[in-house]
């Protein structure tokens, strides 16, 4: 009587300890994701402020634009300060696209990465049922590789 009392106490302690360690990861991925977005959201902001600023630069550097920059200025070399004016413009508005283009890959990257995050939140969720149910965890598994995978890169391929 009392090994069978062990033995039930056991599988209880088990199963509660997988079911606050899954739910502790799902947190995790929840806060992971939460993370993930927020980054997001900073370097989208910053994307719209460069491509703002390029707009500005190409604007900038129209020759009747940098020449209407100098108005008003008295010299004896106004070309030279036109060319100097148009380099400047020009360097920075190189290194506002470089910025913008590493930006672009990074809001890429994350996008991949909260993608990768939510996937093992899901799978995660999937052990989780598998094991409350008592099924055979390979066919989800099977389910999960032959069917839901095809699926998910059908609609990827689809939206680039």
């Amino acid at each position: 009587m009392k090994l069978r009392l062990t033995v039930v106490l056991l599988i209880i302690l088990v199963s509660v300890c997988v079911m606050a360690a899954s739910a502790q990861e799902a947190g995790e991925n929840g806060q992971k994701v939460e993370e993930l977005r927020a980054e997001l959201n900073n370097a989208q902001d910053k994307v719209a402020e460069l491509k703002i600023r390029l707009e500005q630069l190409n604007f900038d550097l129209k020759p009747e634009n940098i020449e209407r920059h100098f108005n008003g200025f008295g010299s004896t070399r106004p070309e030279e300060l036109r060319e100097s004016r148009r380099r400047q413009l020009q360097t920075e508005k190189d290194r506002a696209a470089a910025q913008l283009e590493q930006l672009t890959s990074s809001c890429t990257r994350i996008e991949a990465a909260i993608n990768a995050v939510q996937a093992r939140a899901y799978q995660q969720s999937v052990t989780t049922v598998v094991m409350k149910t008592g099924q055979n965890p390979d066919r989800y598994f099977f389910f999960l590789t032959r069917v839901m995978i095809p699926i998910a890169e059908c609609t990827r391929s689809r939206d680039q």
